[in-house]
């Protein structure tokens, strides 16, 4: 068999269908990093987010005949993990996420390693802090350099929609992060 990496998603999916389930590692090997950050944004969770990814993973491997090849499985697959993450999302709206430990390395600058995780932590404070509405297409254009099709696509939202709720949510997120530099 030909080398999986030089194939299309949906030449890979194809082939998974036909002719070698295997063949869905690679599908797991190119997107599990990237469902795991989106999954992160949405249920601000490593263990939960791990968790719907793998059961996203799961999900469309079982309904991989229903996939239509001639549309892009990257959009496919991040619905799923929306759709999961929205359904964990609902299940345990009344828990508070635990607060990250602070992780010292030897090896590093500790004043720098410290500013740069309050960077992270004070953009990922005020991504939080924003409406679930806007995190989610702010986060797939952003952090997951989705295009507005794409986001359109994996939200279910017209394209006009995607660009002016990533609009609102930059000027929302504009808001909180300055209000938290004044604290």
């Amino acid at each position: 068999m030909s080398d999986l990496s030089k194939l299309s998603d949906e030449e890979v999916v194809e082939i998974t269908r036909t002719k070698n389930k295997e063949a869905y590692s690679e599908v797991v090997r190119r997107y599990q990093e990237k469902l795991m950050r989106y999954a992160r944004y949405l249920v601000k969770d490593e263990a939960r987010a791990a968790d719907v990814v793998q059961d996203a993973f799961i999900k469309a491997f079982i309904k991989l005949n229903s996939f239509d090849t001639k549309r892009q499985f990257s959009s496919w697959i991040y619905r799923i993990v929306h759709n999961e993450a929205i359904n964990l999302i609902n299940k345990y709206k009344k828990e508070q996420p635990l607060l990250e430990d602070f992780d010292f390395e030897s090896n590093v600058n500790v004043e720098e390693e410290y500013t740069k995780k309050e960077v992270k932590k004070m953009v990922k404070d005020c991504l939080e802090e924003i409406p679930l509405l806007y995190r989610e297409p702010l986060s797939l254009y952003f952090l997951e350099e989705k295009s507005y099709v794409e986001i359109s696509d994996i939200l279910r939202i017209p394209t006009g929609t995607v660009g002016t709720r990533i609009n609102r949510a930059k000027l929302v997120m504009r808001k909180k992060c300055q209000l938290k530099k004044i604290k």
